[in-house]
């Protein structure tokens, strides 16, 4: 069996920039931490600003010499995400890794500033929306990886395609969730796909944290969210949990569409897996793009 992968196999990262949306806390933090301490300039990219303070105080008390910076980001909200690319546009002329991680689980019914379901709006749309703002950065700077964070619950998700915001249907927080999560892997399959047939020398990738001690989860009035604020006993440490998208941003044997996770699903070394095949239908693939394109409003282009 070979050797387990830890933060010592990420190679060296000095002269890359790298934006990690849901920095402040939990898997975006420990993603950003490791990434910082392996000599890469990091994008704090979150929309609390008080935590996102904290945790740049943080990194850079481990990590002293790290070139690390904040730029606030609210992913359910399509002007934010405008403002955002167009400040790391303007302050950095390259962007080597675009870490898709933020996202809300199993929250009440709400919608974002744009009216989409919220956790579609921000787990899928609004990634979808910065990843198309930063494409002519991440085209113009060599091997670049774009990688997204998804879920062991896009296995149980379905995309309700004539229906994603919940307008007809009943709400269903996890069932929100699940195709949030599946559309993630989605559009990692669709993006790869036009990367490839561009012949770009960008690359999309995709993991899963199996399950990890975060504080998602806990935002709602469920019982599952009851549940998280309690803290349930079979969570990881987060640090654990970042390893499967640290793999995915760094393994220097990773392809594109590749998705990695834990061993054993919920814990273990970080691997590559085979997504459900839900996530492998490029149908499927195809008409979620064509429709996050047009409620975003954003028809990207892959010239090189």
């Amino acid at each position: 069996m070979a050797a387990a992968w830890t933060t010592d196999d990420i190679p060296d990262q000095s002269g890359r920039v790298a934006v990690v949306t849901g920095a402040n806390s939990g898997l975006g933090y420990q993603v950003a931490l490791a990434l910082a301490v392996a000599g890469a300039e990091v994008v704090l990219a979150c929309l609390n600003v008080g935590k996102a303070e904290s945790a740049l105080a943080s990194i850079r008390a481990q990590a002293p010499a790290a070139r690390v910076c904040f730029i606030r980001l609210d992913l359910g909200d399509l002007a934010s995400i405008d403002r955002f690319a167009g400040s790391v546009s303007t302050e950095h002329d390259q962007l080597n890794l675009l870490v898709n991680n933020a996202g809300l689980i199993a929250v009440d019914q709400s919608r974002t500033a744009d009216g989409f379901e919220t956790q579609l709006g921000v787990n899928h749309l609004g990634h979808f929306a910065l990843t198309v703002r930063l494409m002519p950065a991440l085209l113009s700077t060599p091997s670049a990886r774009i990688a997204s964070m998804s879920s062991m619950a896009h296995r149980g998700g379905r995309l309700g395609m004539d229906d994603l915001m919940f307008d007809r249907r009943r709400y269903g927080r996890w069932v929100a969730y699940g195709q949030s999560k599946l559309a993630n892997l989605l559009f990692v399959l669709e993006l790869q796909r036009r990367l490839g047939q561009a012949g770009a020398a960008t690359i999309a990738l995709a993991a899963h944290p199996g399950v990890a001690h975060t504080n998602l989860g806990s935002q709602g009035r469920g019982i599952s969210n009851r549940l998280s604020r309690v803290g349930l006993p079979f969570n990881r440490r987060s640090a654990s949990g970042a390893l499967p998208l640290l793999r995915a941003c760094t393994g220097p044997a990773a392809v594109g569409g590749q998705f990695y996770g834990p061993r054993w699903g919920v814990f273990g070394r970080p691997v590559q897996q085979t997504p459900s095949p839900h996530a492998r239908d490029e149908a499927a693939a195809l008409v979620l793009w064509d429709a996050s394109a047009e409620l975003t409003g954003l028809n990207p282009t892959f010239g090189c």
